[in-house]
């Protein structure tokens, strides 16, 4: 398990639709060029032929949608909408990912969900409530609130 959900998810909420946007795409940016920030210490452009390169690239659209939610309908004033606006970002990034594996290892139907969905679900869950929890320590450290 990588905390890496754990920060798309409060980087949307923390730091609002454009601006999570575009801290994604950095992080994402700074692993192509060959930064060690991707799971396991790796940075390479590889990693978005392969397997988990649709998670990667979902990652700044979840975060915006994160990000869009808690501005447009203050979903982060109570934990239970922020977890919404969270679980709502968790799916894209498994719609777009799980897309991405299919495509790249021809898995479709239940083998996919196996591979790509099953087996993370508990502890993207466990991700989530913890970012729900950090997310008025990561408005006090961007001076939102």
């Amino acid at each position: 398990m990588t905390l890496q959900t754990l920060g798309v998810l409060l980087v949307g909420a923390a730091l609002g639709w454009k601006r999570a946007f575009a801290a994604l795409a950095l992080y994402l940016a700074a692993g192509a060029v060959g930064l060690p920030v991707f799971a396991g210490g790796v940075g390479s452009v590889a990693k978005f032929a392969g397997p988990t390169g649709g998670f990667l690239l979902a990652f700044p659209f979840a975060a915006a949608l994160v990000g869009f939610l808690v501005e447009r309908f203050a979903l982060d004033r109570r934990p239970a909408g922020t977890v919404l606006a969270m679980l709502a970002g968790s799916a894209v990034i498994y719609a777009l990912g799980l897309l991405w594996l299919g495509a790249v290892t021809g898995l479709s139907g239940q083998p996919l969900l196996s591979a790509g969905l099953l087996p993370f679900l508990m502890g993207d869950a466990l991700k989530l409530g913890l970012a729900a929890l950090l997310l008025p320590g990561a408005w006090a450290l961007v001076g939102r609130r």
